[in-house]
């Protein structure tokens, strides 16, 4: 492949309208047992997630993101707690700031989260942009073994099983150029409201910087600030500059889904 082509951006699917009333026949028939809400930072999942549940009704959101998990680390990772209202939610603050969280404790969560919903007649929506935790509850991998999960019941793939049958994914749909200007942003904003703060306040509540540096992206680059290792216009260029990346690197992500034959209704949002 030469450079040049390298170069060109990859084409954005095809943008579609969103049918809540198909929506709400297929979950009423069980044609649809959970709608995952999906898309790279910044492209408005949480207030799509949330117009949904509004139109829908009986919805709770369930978060599919490895960093809101942590109590604390909230500028930094976006909670926007706000934007959901009176709409019930799961798996957002359910770790101390400086434990490892990872994929097996999503899975648990979410089974737990999604059983209760489903258990008092409620309709189930994960949103969240990380994608290794999405298809670890839809596509059913045991990380044991790194194999997807058979319906065999061996011993390699008792330690989680989806309840999930048919899920209907919905991606939230902006160019390159508009995400990467929300991206901006949203950075700005977040520096305007505290985030040097919050991650000073985590620092001195005794957690160790490294734990904050492997948390990536602000807390990362905002600690190395704090830290005095860079600049505050260093820390605010390659942090910008590692969104966009992380960004692009999802996106990569939600394409490779679909190449696998996941079907992602794209929408925008």
């Amino acid at each position: 492949m030469s450079r040049q082509s390298r170069s060109i951006p990859a084409e954005l699917p095809q943008a579609e309208e969103l049918d809540l009333n198909f929506l709400s026949r297929s979950l009423a028939s069980g044609d649809i047992d959970l709608i995952v809400v999906l898309g790279p930072t910044a492209s408005g999942k949480t207030a799509l997630a949330v117009r949904i549940a509004r139109e829908l009704g009986h919805c709770e959101i369930i978060s599919a993101d490895s960093r809101q998990v942590y109590r604390g680390m909230d500028i930094g990772t976006g909670k926007d707690l706000g934007e959901y209202g009176d709409i019930p939610y799961h798996l957002t603050d359910v770790a101390e700031p400086g434990d490892r969280y990872n994929v097996y404790e999503f899975q648990k969560g979410f089974l737990k989260a999604f059983s209760d919903i489903r258990k008092r007649g409620g309709r189930a929506i994960l949103c969240g942009g990380t994608g290794l935790y999405i298809n670890a509850v839809t596509a059913g991998y045991d990380f044991r073994t790194a194999k997807p999960l058979s319906d065999s019941g061996d011993a390699h793939s008792a330690d989680f099983k989806s309840p999930v049958r048919h899920p209907f994914f919905i991606g939230t749909l902006v160019s390159r150029e508009a995400r990467n200007a929300r991206i901006d942003a949203r950075l700005d904003a977040r520096l305007k409201e505290g985030l040097t703060d919050e991650i000073r306040g985590l620092l001195d509540s005794g957690i160790p910087a490294e734990r904050l540096i492997a948390y990536g992206l602000e807390y990362k680059f905002v600690t190395l600030y704090v830290l005095g290792e860079m600049s505050y216009d260093e820390m605010r260029q390659k942090l910008a500059t590692a969104i966009h990346q992380f960004a692009k690197r999802q996106m990569t992500w939600f394409r490779g889904m679909e190449r696998s034959g996941v079907r992602i209704h794209w929408v925008e949002p």
